[in-house]
């Protein structure tokens, strides 16, 4: 019996080992920022071209823009929008599958879905090398600002925080307005997302660039280093550029889509003006190495964050 139990756990250790040396330990990440026409095929076209230019060049992972197949609808509350919601399963899930699996990569993308009748969210998707649909994230938190109409169209998320293993790491999705919020980045990261992704539509209403630009584009790329190093995680901001309008307003979406290491660092990033496509490596081994050294992780005291449960008016 002894000898039974020994040989067995040899053998544990030995699987143990071999899953460890199979794991990945690098790869290539390839973000597409995009301007985005009111013309669907066309965006459709130029995303397909941009994803086939970044599996050229080694990418495993791709991520687009939130909603990137459409302008940015959510400026104005008109119900024709709607028409634009889809299911998913879907034309456009099943044409990036089809996509992800010719190209054998993992796409994320992001879908205007209609669950139900009178029922929508702001879905984000991962898709396997494969071609199949791996996790579905449903954004959670939605805006309600002037020109960011949102809470006419989305229903906040049902589907919880995701951290989604696939062949190249595990990713976490979340959504635009969710990056402004470290419990969205720290319950991904929990989870065991090595790469937090955020599909993102942001930009400056015109009117306001002179002003307050600056100081609203050095926010956003501080809260997005903020959420690596508190949770040792690669943080990937994919937004938009140019300028979209609808009826009397307009919004300059500012780029600067990147590539955010474990501590902090910003390894890749886009302008403010033009389209492109960022291709980076991120090694995994550096999260293990970041939180050895900032042990957040580590020293949490979870056993006192009861209050995080409660609005700050109440008692």
């Amino acid at each position: 019996m002894l000898i039974t139990m020994v040989i067995g756990k040899i053998e544990i250790e030995k699987i143990s080992q071999k899953y460890f040396d199979l794991m990945i330990k690098k790869t290539k990440i390839g973000i597409i920022q995009s301007k985005i026409s009111n013309n669907f095929e066309k965006n459709l076209n130029f995303s397909i071209k941009n994803i086939k230019k970044a599996a050229s060049k080694k990418a495993k992972i791709i991520c687009l823009p939130e909603l990137f197949l459409t302008n940015y609808f959510c400026q104005a509350e008109s119900h024709s929008n709607f028409k634009i919601a889809e299911k998913i399963p879907g034309r456009t899930s099943k044409i990036f599958c089809d996509l992800a699996k010719e190209l054998k990569v993992i796409l994320l993308i992001s879908v205007f879905e209609k669950k139900t009748h009178g029922l929508y969210h702001n879905t984000s998707i991962v898709i396997s090398e494969n071609g199949k649909i791996l996790s579905k994230y449903r954004k959670m938190h939605i805006p309600d600002d002037p020109g960011y109409y949102e809470k006419f169209y989305f229903t906040p998320g049902d589907l919880g925080y995701k951290s989604t293993q696939t062949k190249y790491g595990n990713i976490g999705n979340l959504i635009c307005w969710d990056q402004w919020f470290p419990e969205a980045a720290r319950l991904t990261a929990l989870k065991g997302a090595q790469i937090i992704f955020y599909p993102t539509a942001i930009g400056w209403h015109p009117k306001e660039k002179k002003k307050f630009g600056r100081s609203q584009l050095d926010s956003w790329i501080t809260i997005q280093k903020s959420h690596a190093i508190a949770n040792g995680t690669y943080i990937v901001a994919v937004n938009r550029v140019g300028t979209e309008k609808k009826g009397r307003r307009k919004i300059q979406f500012w780029g600067n889509s990147m590539i955010i290491n474990p501590s902090g660092k910003v390894i890749g990033r886009l302008g403010d003006k033009k389209e492109g496509i960022l291709i980076c490596e991120v090694d995994y081994r550096k999260i293990d190495f970041t939180r050895q050294h900032w042990p957040f992780f580590r020293d949490r005291r979870i056993e006192t964050y009861k209050g995080i449960l409660k609005n700050p008016s109440d008692e």
